[in-house]
């Protein structure tokens, strides 16, 4: 309540003082300029948060039902139509990355602007663009706040397009196009090891299941969601145990045993051709593009195999016996438990551990974790009657092109 934020809108800015509880405009230890940023996504899993505690706790669900009532999630919409000096984007529009409250000398990619008044802002040029994205929770609290239409969630690519003006990403997909809500939307999805599957950005876990610990997607949405999601984790098992031979799955952006921080993935299951890799060695999986573009590495050699546990707790609510036998095995095999836990990530081959816990990993154990063990209680305090009345007739009525491939 005492936060320093952007009023007009009621989000908060990404990093603060936590001992006044203003925004940072130089970074501590060096004094480098930080110029106050709204992350669209980052404000998705607060507002989420709040919704939670808003339904579930007596004591502080009021207050936090009132920070949550003052967010406008149209501050980060763009319908696309070109008005008001936005630019043009995909019809039904689409979510920018967040906008700058103040000037700064932040060289391009943002311009001048406001969805929801109370003066310009800095928006990013930079818009949400896929579907397989954490970013989709900041979608469904449009939605389901009357804030965005409906529409907008089938903006979003699933794949990018077959053709060959677009042979740059990770392969060609195949699939057919399907209307919903006025929008036509390619239903497209990526071939891997027998299945159809739609593919997110770098192929990580927590793209794919991360907005799944609130919205039970796979049940109100059973042609889509219900098919893609036991999919991703069947292929990230399938990539770990048997393609690449490290004994061990479960792949999502991590502490890096061998760094600081890096974005790990089945390369496979992205639309980026530079990809989010398995492997210490950023094994690069390149299959072509049909005839558009020959395929340079169809059958990879993997290294040293990076897996993260946070990755295998997502799994559990879909792979739960699956699940918890590779976390036994990075527990007892590979040491990778301390006095708090799972550590965030190991190398399965080196045996190199990530000797740290990172909170939004660690957020997200504990998040399936209370999902798996006490009968979906954070989807239950999430996705009430009212928020399924909202969201359900949106996204249930998608058919991916996931599935089997059939001989």
């Amino acid at each position: 309540e005492g936060m320093e934020h952007h009023e007009p809108s009621g989000m908060y800015y990404n990093w603060y003082d936590e001992a006044t509880g203003e925004a940072l405009r130089s970074w501590p230890g060096t004094g480098d300029v930080v110029h106050p940023f709204v992350s669209s996504v980052d404000s998705g899993w607060l507002g989420a948060a709040l919704l939670v505690v808003a339904n579930a706790d007596p004591v502080a669900g009021p207050k936090a039902r009132a920070l949550f009532e003052n967010m406008r999630w149209d501050a980060f919409y763009n319908p696309g139509d070109g008005k008001n000096g936005h630019p043009v984007v995909r019809t039904g529009g689409l979510m920018h990355g967040g906008f700058f409250v103040f000037d700064h000398d932040r060289p391009g990619g943002v311009y001048r602007g406001t969805h929801v008044g109370g003066g310009d802002v800095w928006l990013t040029t930079h818009h949400y663009d896929t579907i397989v994205s954490e970013t989709r929770i900041t979608s469904y609290l449009g939605i389901l706040t009357g804030q965005v239409p409906g529409k907008h969630y089938f903006a979003p690519w699933r794949t990018f397009p077959a053709t060959c003006d677009w042979s740059w990403h990770e392969m060609q997909p195949v699939g057919v196009t399907r209307t919903y809500l006025g929008i036509e939307v390619y239903e497209g999805a990526y071939t891997y090891r027998g299945m159809h599957i739609v593919p997110g950005w770098g192929g990580s876990m927590f793209e794919e299941l991360m907005p799944a610990v609130f919205v039970p997607e796979e049940t109100w949405a059973p042609r889509s969601w219900g098919v893609n999601h036991p999919l991703h984790v069947r292929a990230e098992r399938e990539h770990g145990l048997e393609e690449a031979g490290y004994g061990y799955w479960g792949f999502s952006p991590a502490s890096d045993p061998f760094a600081n921080y890096r974005e790990y993935g089945v390369d496979a299951l992205g639309l980026n051709p530079e990809g989010y890799f398995s492997d210490k060695e950023r094994t690069n999986y390149d299959p072509g593009f049909g005839t558009c573009r020959p395929a340079k590495n169809p059958n990879p050699t993997f290294g040293d195999g990076v897996v993260t546990p946070h990755a295998s707790f997502l799994a559990m609510m879909f792979e739960r016996g699956q699940a918890t036998a590779n976390l036994l095995k990075i527990e007892q095999k590979l040491g990778a438990y301390g006095d708090g836990g799972f550590f965030d990530a190991v190398a399965t081959r080196s045996g190199t551990i990530a000797r740290r816990y990172l909170s939004l990993d660690q957020a997200m154990v504990m998040g399936a974790l209370g999902n798996v063990l006490a009968k979906d209680v954070l989807r239950r305090a999430f996705s009430t009657p009212d928020v399924e009345a909202a969201l359900r007739p949106v996204i249930g009525i998608e058919e991916f092109g996931a599935g089997v491939v059939e001989d």
